[in-house]
């Protein structure tokens, strides 16, 4: 029976896991470990009922409806500028007065409220850990959204995260829980509404107000050990001060294990740490230096391990899963700060061949096993035959075919090798795929249902009995050396995320230029640059997400002029020679400075929204004064390249390598090995003709020789060295970069945790 009056404000004690529908399903989950008696930061929420009552008072809800009636939400443009009226009108209309009074009257009472729920702590760890808060008004709070449905759990909605952390006085807290409301109208949460044929007023939000610990330590916590999957060990990480340098691996923090059966410390890893972060008086994070004779010390005594591990073990049998828990220490007392399950991916593979005779043979680009109906593809004209579940064949694939390739079960090509652009988005969207077999389009034809079986490089005639077998790709072992992701497809970035990769070390925007089906160029011409920038970031914003304190590192568009022509305006692309070494990277960038211009306003958009972690490097650099020029773009948008938004370039070609200390004296955060383009231009060498593709090696001499050179003198002027080429997932590649001392390696999601092992062992063997 629903309340008459239902309550505007609850207090965590007073919500458990059945209160999705009153404070949506973060709310609820945060409510559950408050009244386990865990140790929780004190908070409320605002009832998802109350912002009911806000668009209703205020008479804005017949604005949001009458902006939504007619709305296609395939029309990107027109779906990206409904969702921003509606949020800015949602954050600009005033909070009635009595809403407003109990929001603060609860804001207020956070002085007093106790620092721990009851039960377990107060238990286990006795009255002296139950404090107040200090006197006075205005702590600082973190505010998050937690969107609702009946029945419906919040994960089911997507885009739908909004949080702002060191949220201080009144009128600040105020503008966040708007903000947080006008979160439920992203154009990215509209869609998912309408595509799943949710009602827009009957999906509500709550919002939380956490008070923020200004943590001393902090850390991640696992009941299970993510290296080994040794169940009974609990794994316990720390850091000085907050623990954003843990997580981000910025720190390589102390590692604790704890016998799970025993409760007894088993191993301790202690490491120098220098610095941590810490919280300055006005909400700013603040670096500082911490004393050798304390950096040499445990960060946790035994006590605090012991404690945490007894809260981890708690937290997995109260849920039945595995862990991995986020905690910070303010004043000797622990909080627990966030909890997920440990989660491992799986993926279909086949380990034995398929039966038959191979009707064609190629390379595998991507494997694992897949039936269904062929149709060949010959040019754009032909994408839309392909339909969910089909067999796509085709000379190459180019940029243009995403969308088909998206719905394919398995991908053939006549031409291409493992480094061509159908193998590496077959292995990013795991995807089956056999390149290079030199007459799949002649000897295949429409209709006819094949099996692919890539993993050993076949395709059969008929529908074969496939045994798929689950393979658990496990988390990545946790290296000093981080691992991060090559990824393109915003879709597949939360389920990336899980792999554990310390962030994303490639991605590259013309997959999100292909989908949207307008030329970089178009937009220009018709002057709407903004348009441009407002597509990319509104399709960045779920990666953001995704890898929330981890580096993501966008690549500026590299738009070859015959790849792109099926795009609104590809048409008027010129017509090169070899557009593979023509006119694309920064070279286009600087002659059509407001294409570059736009894409690092996409950037700075993302920063000023809370993304900071976004980062951005320039493609196919050849001299140190393009990374000028292109840092003046940057400026003229009052942003400090380096200072402001880290910014690095891309190492692809014999002349960046001659050339890097210059760019290093000239200024840049990172570079990055793009080592697909950097050895087939060393070696003279066509990446896409199979009949030369076994000289391709990118551990040819010359090509370790540049790698080795750029290390060397990135060392010497404190920049970050990175490789996000396909070799990066090469185990004879990763060893020879962990021991020239590369500070990270980026590969596809699905040998992240194979590539750990290889690293880890290679950092042991180093030591």
């Amino acid at each position: 029976m629903t309340d008459i009056n239902p309550p505007r404000i609850k207090w965590f004690k007073e919500i458990s896991k059945k209160d999705i529908p009153l404070v949506g399903g973060k709310g609820s989950n945060l409510g559950e470990m408050y009244n386990m008696g865990l140790p929780i930061p004190p908070g409320f929420f605002v009832t998802a009922q109350t912002y009911q009552e806000f668009i209703v008072k205020t008479g804005i809800v017949g604005d949001i409806q009458r902006i939504l009636k007619g709305l296609n939400v395939e029309d990107t443009k027109d779906l990206q500028e409904r969702a921003n009226q509606i949020q800015k009108l949602i954050v600009k209309t005033s909070i009635t007065d009595s809403i407003k009074q109990e929001i603060l009257e609860a804001y207020s009472t956070l002085n007093t409220e106790t620092l721990f729920s009851p039960n377990l702590g107060r238990a286990e760890l006795g009255p002296s850990h139950f404090s107040e808060l200090g006197k006075g008004k205005d702590v600082f709070v973190a505010v998050r959204s937690s969107a609702t449905a009946e029945d419906l759990p919040e994960a089911s909605f997507a885009g739908q995260q909004a949080t702002f952390l060191n949220v201080r006085g009144p009128d600040q807290l105020i503008k966040a829980i708007r903000m947080c409301w006008a979160s439920l109208f992203t154009a990215r949460a509209v869609y998912y509404r309408v595509k799943n044929n949710f009602d827009h007023m009957k999906v509500l939000i709550s919002v939380v107000v956490q008070k923020m610990v200004n943590s001393e330590k902090a850390g991640i916590m696992f009941s299970i050990n993510p290296a080994t999957n040794i169940r009974n060990e609990i794994v316990v990480e720390a850091v000085h001060g907050l623990g954003e340098t843990a997580v981000s691996g910025e720190i390589s923090p102390d590692i604790y294990i704890v016998n799970k059966d025993e409760m007894r410390i088993k191993t301790r890893l202690l490491k120098m740490q220098k610095w941590g972060l810490f919280r300055g008086a006005d909400g700013s994070n603040i670096k500082q230096l911490i004393p050798e004779n304390i950096d040499k010390e445990q960060v946790l005594t035994d006590e605090e391990i012991m404690k945490l591990a007894k809260y981890s073990k708690v937290l997995e049998e109260h849920y039945g899963k595995p862990q991995d828990s986020e905690w910070a220490i303010e004043d000797h007392k622990i909080y627990i700060v966030q909890t997920r399950p440990v989660t491992t991916l799986h993926e279909n593979k086949v380990n034995d061949e398929i039966e038959g005779d191979a009707v064609v043979k190629g390379e595998t680009a991507s494997s694992g096993v897949a039936s269904g109906p062929v149709k060949i593809v010959l040019s754009m004209n032909d994408l839309n035959k392909v339909n969910d579940g089909d067999i796509m064949v085709t000379p190459m694939t180019n940029p243009d075919m995403v969308m088909a390739m998206k719905k394919a079960s398995a991908i053939i090509t006549d031409e291409g090798g493992i480094t061509s652009h159908a193998a590496i988005v077959s292995r990013e969207m795991q995807i089956p795929c056999i390149v290079g077999t030199g007459n799949a389009t002649k000897v295949l034809s429409d209709g006819v249902v094949v099996t692919v079986d890539a993993t050993h490089g076949k395709v059969v005639f008929g529908r074969s009995i496939i045994e798929k077998r689950k393979i658990e790709i496990k988390q990545k072992i946790k290296t000093k050396t981080q691992l991060k992701l090559i990824l393109d497809i915003p879709e597949i970035a939360e389920e990336a995320a899980k792999t554990g990769a310390d962030g994303i070390g490639l991605f590259r925007l013309e997959m999100l230029i292909a989908e949207n089906g307008i030329h970089p160029a178009e937009y220009i011409r018709q002057d709407k640059d903004d348009e441009y920038t407002d597509m990319l970031v509104m399709r960045l914003k779920p990666v953001g997400d995704a890898f929330k304190g981890k580096p993501i590192w966008i690549r500026t568009s590299d738009i070859r002029t015959d790849e792109y022509r099926g795009l609104k305006g590809g048409d008027k692309e010129p017509h090169e020679t070899d557009p593979m070494i023509g006119w694309h990277g920064i070279r286009r960038s600087l002659d059509e400075p407001r294409i570059l211009k736009a894409e690092l306003n996409a950037i700075k958009k993302l920063h000023e929204k809370g993304y900071t972690n976004f980062g951005v490097m320039v493609p196919f650099v050849i001299r140190a004064d393009e990374v000028k020029q292109a840092k003046e773009i940057f400026r003229s948008l009052g942003v400090e390249p380096v200072r402001d938004i880290p910014f690095g370039v891309m190492i692809e070609t014999p002349a960046s390598c001659w050339v890097i200390e210059e760019i290093c004296k000239e200024g840049v955060s990172f570079v990055s090995f793009g080592t697909n383009d950097l050895t087939q231009l060393t070696l003279g060498i066509d990446r896409n003709n199979e009949k030369i593709a076994h000289l391709f090696d990118e551990m040819h001499p010359a090509v370790l020789g540049e790698i080795m050179g750029v290390v060397k003198v990135c060392r010497q002027y404190g920049v970050e060295t990175s490789i996000c080429g396909q070799a990066g997932g090469r185990p004879e590649m990763a060893k020879f970069l962990i021991g020239i001392g590369i500070d990270s390696l980026s590969v596809n999601r699905d040998v992240i945790y194979k590539i750990s092992e290889i690293v880890k062992q290679a950092e042991d063997d180093s030591q």
